[in-house]
C-alpha cells in the first residue's frame, strides 16, 4: 500500500513548465510581464515568486551577462 502512495506521488512533482508565463525568468522582460500589463491578471513576477527568488535570479543574470 505504502508503495503504491509513493509511486502515485511520486508523478505529481516539478515537470519543468510554469503555470503562468511570467513565472518564467526568461520572460521577466516580455511585456506581457512588465506592470501595468501584469496587474490587470495578477501574472507580475513579484506577485508570483517569493522576493528572495527574483533577486536570485537577477543577479545571476548580471554576472551571465557580464
Amino acid at each position: 500500500m505504502s508503495l503504491m502512495l509513493v509511486l502515485g506521488l511520486s508523478g505529481c512533482g516539478y515537470d519543468g513548465f510554469f503555470r503562468y508565463p511570467c513565472q518564467d525568468p526568461k520572460n521577466w522582460q516580455n511585456e506581457e510581464c512588465q506592470r501595468p500589463l501584469c496587474e490587470a491578471n495578477g501574472t507580475c513576477a513579484d506577485d508570483l515568486l517569493p522576493l528572495d527568488m527574483i533577486e536570485e535570479s537577477e543577479e545571476t543574470q548580471c554576472v551571465d551577462q557580464e
